[in-house]
């Protein structure tokens, strides 16, 4: 597996999302299901894991540290915090953004505890909490690694200038944010401020929510908990539109030797070496097809004709709704 920074790191080109092992769209799948794909990953030469304290309300972190602690020495670990469960008076449990210092500082030792390790390589800030100064929130985050709870620090769907601010305070080494041919925000300004600071841009969402698949997802049959069913590209209207990107797409997968997946990874990897993508999947066999990709060879030709096709234009919809829209600090188009 081909090797980038990852902040102070050097670890695989790509990673794994591990979010859908336990999170996001519907039922999740059984837990030797997702230990088959984390130790599949740890043995294709996957050296960076992505997961959060959100992901199943604290189950991702749980299932990654129960299959890879004996693994600890192999890989980089990186998680999430500020955006956790919150356990209300009615004893059910709901997704909080909370930025405050105790708050980070809680969701860190927790996210410790589940994942049985003493350090997390790099720490997140999963949301910037708007009510919080970011200033205060990474301050706290400094505090960890200070106290050798966390190595690096990164943030999660933050502007260009968000991240300045808070790499006045103490580094910035990752900004994660939602990225693949049919959502190019971070081109506006966040992948130029990542590489004028040294950062490393994670993205996530590379295959576009399965979108770039070849496994295309029929909204029709999505379950009830599937977030898809409140993103408005995946209306029926609208997604019927973007139905019609998918044949020039998969006849140019086609021509570049590659299946459609592969042919979104290797877009990203290929538009600057700063960017590390983390697919997710449940599927060993779709693990190691999305690896395959670090391999594809994309002519400069074939990423003009690509960003021709999908782009801010062509896609109709928003990636968020309007209440999720405003938890970021992305710039938008």
């Amino acid at each position: 597996m081909q090797q980038r920074q990852f902040g102070p790191f050097q670890v695989s080109a790509i990673g794994l999302g591990c979010m859908n092992l336990s999170h996001a769209y519907g039922t999740p799948p059984p837990a030797q299901q997702g230990e088959r794909v984390l130790l599949a990953a740890l043995d294709a030469g996957v050296t960076l894991f992505d997961t959060a304290a959100l992901y199943g309300f604290g189950a991702n972190e749980t299932l990654v540290g129960r299959v890879l602690k004996p693994h600890r020495n192999r890989f980089k670990l990186a998680s999430k915090g500020g955006m956790a469960a919150v356990t209300g008076e009615d004893g059910v449990p709901r997704r909080v953004i909370d930025g405050r210092p105790e708050a980070i500082r809680r969701n860190c030792e927790d996210s410790l505890r589940r994942l049985q390790t003493d350090v997390i390589d790099l720490y997140y800030l999963h949301r910037w909490d708007k009510k919080v100064p970011i200033e205060d929130s990474v301050g706290a985050m400094s505090d960890l690694v200070r106290a050798g709870k966390v190595r690096a620090l990164g943030l999660s769907e933050v502007s260009a200038a968000t991240l300045r601010k808070a790499h006045r305070v103490h580094p910035i080494a990752a900004v994660q944010t939602e990225y693949s041919l049919w959502t190019r925000n971070p081109e506006i300004a966040v992948l130029d401020a990542c590489a004028e600071l040294g950062a490393t841009f994670v993205a996530f969402s590379p295959v576009a929510r399965g979108f770039l698949c070849d496994a295309l997802p029929d909204v029709s049959t999505l379950q009830p908990k599937d977030i898809r069913q409140g993103m408005p590209r995946f209306e029926p209207a609208n997604y019927a539109a973007n139905l019609q990107l998918l044949p020039p797409y998969k006849a140019l997968a086609q021509e570049a030797g590659c299946t459609p997946a592969q042919l979104a990874l290797a877009w990203l990897l290929h538009k600057a070496p700063h960017i590390i993508p983390i697919p997710g999947t449940t599927s060993v066999e779709h693990l190691k097809e999305d690896l395959a990709a670090a391999d594809v060879k994309l002519s400069p030709d074939m990423m003009d004709r690509l960003e021709a096709l999908i782009n801010q234009q062509t896609v109709h919809g928003n990636r968020y709704s309007a209440q999720s829209r405003s938890e970021v600090d992305t710039e938008e188009f």
